[in-house]
């Protein structure tokens, strides 16, 4: 097989300024190909995910600048000198902001779920990386494994529109609850119940949010999943029941603050007073504590559901490796709808219903 000799990327550019991400943040390069060693295989990115935790890492100095920028991805292997992965094998694995990459024996691989082979017959491949992959698991570790909500339970679930949201939501329905999704503009709110099925959305962006909220939630809430914090979480507060669980998965309002490390502690010390008199329970969701025990029962769950019509979801699909920096930064400011994901090349195992049309920015609904 002809391989491509160079590979384009992008790397950090510098340690991020403070903020959201802004112009000298990434830096585009051209690079000489990889060559894999025995036990190795080289793989073309088809899909990367664009995740929040990215920014944190950046930000943090996990990544140096001529980093690759990380990323989780699907790939295809193009050539292979390893007895694991076979040529047109495709794989679940973390090339990262970059056109190829290395799997196998001694690539240092960042990540919970560790590299796989797809079976494209099961789902769509785009899946590895969203509903089916770290972002369907954390949803099912925060309500599934740690809220555990009752049948007739009212469970809140902020960023209801974005990947992480609209499973956690899905999965509390399948359990018998009361959903109320927060979500941003009328569009999404109206996506949450009408292709979700929550039974209401509020819209944070309503100048009477909070009673819209306390209006849609009648019998308080006894469980949330938090994706937002600040004012978001702010009206739930008031509306917490005694004996109530809380998943603390994220406060994407606050990554772009000049101390976001400090965003946790400014969060507990806001609710302190509601936890205490409330008998609330905080659970920090780290989802790498639930994939060793709870991967394989979360992929046959969710597998299941998605078959029987239980679980849909929705895809912000951006096309183009070049167009990364501008999908990432879409995200992490809510402008996205669904799991954002870049197409780096044209995905071999999809139909034409996948592949005709397709512009930056559009969406899949499944």
């Amino acid at each position: 097989m002809h391989l491509d000799s160079k590979n384009e990327a992008w790397l950090l550019g510098r340690k991020p300024l403070g903020g959201w991400p802004t112009n000298g943040d990434f830096k585009w390069v051209t690079q000489e190909q990889y060559v894999p060693h025995r036990g190795q295989a080289l793989t073309r990115t088809l899909y990367l995910s664009m995740d929040p935790y990215q920014w944190g890492r950046r930000r943090s100095g996990a990544e140096t600048p001529g980093d690759v920028c990380h990323g989780r991805t699907v790939s295809e292997v193009i050539a292979s000198r390893s007895a694991e992965y076979g040529e047109g094998d495709i794989v679940f694995n973390t090339n990262g902001w970059q056109q190829f990459g290395l799997v196998g024996a001694e690539i240092n691989v960042f990540g919970y779920m560790f590299p796989r082979i797809l079976d494209a017959n099961a789902a769509p491949i785009s899946t590895a990386v969203g509903i089916l992959g770290m972002l369907g698991l954390t949803a099912y570790s925060g309500i599934y494994l740690q809220c555990r909500p009752r049948p007739g339970e009212t469970v809140v679930v902020s960023a209801a529109s974005g990947g992480v949201g609209q499973a956690a939501g899905q999965i509390a329905r399948i359990m018998g609850c009361r959903v109320v999704g927060i979500a941003g503009r009328e569009s999404k709110c109206q996506f949450v119940t009408e292709e979700l099925g929550f039974d209401a959305c509020v819209s944070h962006l309503s100048p009477v949010y909070t009673e819209d909220l306390r209006k849609a939630c009648p019998d308080g809430i006894d469980a949330y999943f938090e994706n937002v914090g600040g004012s978001v979480y702010e009206g739930v507060l008031p509306l917490l029941n005694s004996g109530s669980r809380i998943t603390l998965c994220g406060m994407i309002s606050q990554y772009g603050d000049a101390q976001p490390e400090r965003a946790s502690e400014r969060w507990h010390a806001t609710g302190a007073p509601f936890f205490q008199r409330q008998n609330v329970t905080v659970h920090p969701l780290f989802v790498r504590n639930f994939v060793d025990q709870h991967q394989a029962a979360f992929l046959e769950a969710m597998s299941a559901w998605i078959q029987d019509g239980l679980v849909r979801y929705r895809e912000d699909l951006w096309v183009g490796l070049e167009n990364a920096p501008e999908a990432f930064e879409a995200m992490l400011k809510g402008k996205n709808f669904g799991k954002t994901l870049v197409r780096v090349a044209p995905d071999p195992t999809s139909d034409d219903r996948l592949e005709a049309g397709r512009s930056n920015g559009n969406v899949l609904v499944v």
